[in-house]
């Protein structure tokens, strides 16, 4: 659809402007963190992870972490709340 699209074309040009910055997408059961530096912590009930001075912390049970590319994972599971900590 048209919303789609729009869509579409406004996260590859956010991608084009800075590409580097950290990205975080929360859906009902999944967490895809793209542009992380260093993961920090993990267990089925936490994972974390940092980007310069920011850290992100996925909280939840039976959480899993898939990895998709270099600097990209998804984290399924029963998804509690996702921390941000701008430093």
């Amino acid at each position: 659809s048209y919303n789609l699209m729009v869509i579409y074309m406004l996260r590859n040009l956010r991608e084009y402007i800075a590409p580097d910055e950290l990205k975080i997408t929360i859906t009902m059961d999944k967490v895809n963190i793209l542009n992380y530096d260093r993961l920090r912590d993990i267990t089925d009930k936490e994972i974390s992870f940092s980007k310069n001075n920011k850290k992100v912390k996925v909280v939840g049970k039976d959480l899993k972490l898939n990895k998709l590319l270099d600097q990209e994972v998804l984290i399924i599971g029963n998804i509690k709340k996702v921390e941000i900590d701008n430093g």
